[in-house]
């Protein structure tokens, strides 16, 4: 495996394999083996989630974030997805939670929130009506909050 390395500013937080990491000045990381992060930018808070995708991203964020409910995570993923498959008509929104649901598969859950990233700009078009691609967006449980929650 290539070094990968990251650069961070001062006062910024990762969050590598479960562990919340802040920097106290400028600082570059390289991660010298497989490891599992995500850098706060690509956060997404509990109060964030109020679409369907997301919910859907706080909910792999959750399996990247929290190894001790990953598992819990996991199964809200797999209840939740065939509820978004059948909402949507949009063939990009579609095929993107399609390549999503084998990324978190194959336990790629950075890829899979990566590639929900370039969906949630064409869920904000349907919702707000830019898109004749639409269909009525489903409403998710609010599971996903309870899980962040710890319940």
């Amino acid at each position: 495996m290539a070094t990968l390395r990251i650069s961070l500013r001062a006062g910024e937080r990762i969050f590598v394999n479960g562990a919340v990491l802040k920097v106290d000045r400028k600082t570059t990381l390289e991660f010298l083996n497989d490891v599992t992060f995500l850098l706060e930018s690509h956060v997404l808070q509990a109060e964030q989630a109020t679409t369907p995708l997301r919910q859907l991203y706080f909910i792999i964020q959750m399996i990247l974030m929290d190894p001790d409910s990953a598992e819990a995570a996991r199964k809200l993923f797999a209840e939740t997805l065939p509820t978004m498959l059948k909402s949507y008509s949009n063939r990009d929104v579609l095929d993107g939670l399609l390549d999503i649901e084998g990324l978190v598969e194959r336990n790629r859950s950075f890829e899979a929130l990566k590639r929900l990233r370039t969906l949630i700009p064409i869920e904000d078009d349907i919702l707000e009506g830019r898109t004749s691609k639409s269909a009525a967006s489903p409403q998710l449980p609010r599971q996903v909050v309870r899980l962040a929650a710890g319940a």
